[in-house]
């Protein structure tokens, strides 16, 4: 056989392109489960809390500027330019923003694993209904613009 390939070379080759190709194009998308309102958010790095300060500034400086990427790429130069000492204070605040947040969600899975949170949303899902109702009976005289 001058340079050609066998049959085993062929279906080899081939079973491995079929099986990449088919994974390729196709990915099942797992189903996104419905985000609970009353989770807690959360906290941000050291970074977006240094960020929260430097807006301000950057936009006293700077009142003229809409550019969100402008003030985001400032920030970031004047992050990496600051010494260890300097992120400190920030650093600091996330650190206890972020053990806020751990007691918070304590809190949140001992709700949820105590039931209560499906209760408040039968409860809530009544007070929506009958809020509807309400708006749907004043709506009533008003024309539709179709």
């Amino acid at each position: 056989m001058k340079g050609g390939r066998s049959k085993a070379d062929a279906v080899g080759t081939d079973s491995k392109l079929k099986s990449k190709g088919a994974r390729a194009g196709k990915r099942t998308a797992k189903p996104k489960a419905a985000k609970d309102p009353n989770k807690p958010k959360r906290p941000p790095s050291a970074f977006f809390v240094f960020m929260e300060e430097f807006r301000k500034q950057f936009k006293e400086a700077h009142p003229n500027n809409k550019s969100v990427a402008t003030v985001g790429k400032a920030a970031g130069e004047k992050w990496k330019s600051m010494s260890e000492d300097e992120k400190a204070p920030f650093v600091e605040r996330a650190e206890k923003r972020k053990s806020d947040y751990n007691k918070n969600m304590q809190d949140y899975n001992k709700q949820l694993a105590d039931g209560v949170n499906a209760a408040e949303e039968n409860e809530s899902d009544k007070s929506k209904s009958e809020v509807n109702d309400e708006d749907d009976e004043e709506g009533s005289g008003e024309e539709d613009d179709d």
